[in-house]
């Protein structure tokens, strides 16, 4: 019972933020060990999995807003300091291991289904077209029916033959569908595909509706974010390979002395301490990645 009133108070504390519980952080500020790095510097994947079969409760570490503006803004004056770049680093890094960990389940449920990545990426992708057709479908029924009720016969007429038009697609679809079902895969598991993004098993004999709620659904989206980041962070780390060389870090600003640690986001010097020489400028940084282009997992 305990454990569970922990975790209720730290998704509140989340929600509302540790100053609205009673929570006594006045001079916590965001290079504190216990702030979230995910937090400050993007999305936490504890936020994303809430309520679904991947949730992984509450984040054991603060979720401020004012601490992420802080960082927010520290970061915009002080861009050059080593410190942006080593929690950008380890961000990208706990990113791609939640993504590496979902790849490796989505690889063992096509070794226990026998089937090819290509079979089940084509399936999968047959199954999500079948799913948003049907949504379109609907939704241009209701507009057939808000376009009657207003009288507009010419364009409900019209909105009827785009619905047509979607229904024999759809048809198409799911008759090639039923073919590559019918010549794929073990007999045995003939019908269950894998999902090349959240790894969820899918069925063909799963209604449009309930496919549609799952490519909707909270964990496939959450994946799906997590794998848009990455695809983000790959698209800056090309960028900054074609940038010309950056000007030399900036001085820090007056009255910071060796890196004391202000509530309004300056770097602390235990923090400054763990930051090893050199790390923090492009040229360094990129050599940490390994030739895949993904960032160093810890």
């Amino acid at each position: 019972m305990g454990r569970l009133a922990e975790m209720q108070r730290k998704l509140l504390e989340q929600m509302m933020g540790p100053e609205a519980m009673g929570v006594a952080n006045a001079n916590l500020v965001w290079s504190d060990e216990k702030v979230c790095r995910n937090f400050l510097c993007g999305t936490c994947p504890h936020t994303l999995f809430t309520n679904t079969k991947m949730d992984l409760g509450a984040c054991p570490k603060s979720h401020t807003e004012r601490l992420k503006t802080e960082f927010l803004q520290a970061r915009e004056t002080d861009s050059n300091n080593p410190i942006f770049s080593r929690f950008q680093m380890e961000y990208e890094s706990n990113i791609f291991a939640f993504v590496d960990e979902c790849d490796r389940r989505i690889r063992a449920a096509h070794r226990r289904l026998e089937k090819t990545p290509e079979e089940n990426a084509k399936t999968t992708n047959l199954m999500r077209e079948i799913a948003e057709i049907e949504l379109a479908i609907q939704g241009g029924t209701e507009k057939i029916e808000t376009l009657g009720e207003q009288g507009k016969v010419d364009e409900s007429m019209r909105e009827m033959a785009a619905i047509e038009a979607l229904k024999s697609e759809k048809a198409e679809k799911e008759r090639e569908l039923q073919q590559l079902t019918d010549t794929s895969g073990a007999s045995g598991h003939q019908k269950l595909r894998v999902c090349d993004v959240c790894g969820a098993y899918l069925s063909v004999l799963d209604s449009d509706r309930r496919l549609a709620d799952h490519f909707g659904g909270k964990m496939h989206l959450g994946y799906h974010e997590l794998r848009n980041m990455l695809g983000k962070f790959k698209e800056e780390r090309e960028k900054r390979k074609m940038a010309p060389p950056s000007s030399a870090p900036s001085a820090a600003p007056a009255g910071t002395g060796s890196g004391s640690a202000t509530p309004s986001g300056t770097v602390n010097a235990e923090e400054n301490a763990l930051v090893p020489p050199g790390v923090g400028d492009t040229e360094t940084l990129e050599l940490l990645y390994d030739d895949s282009g993904r960032p160093p997992v810890s």
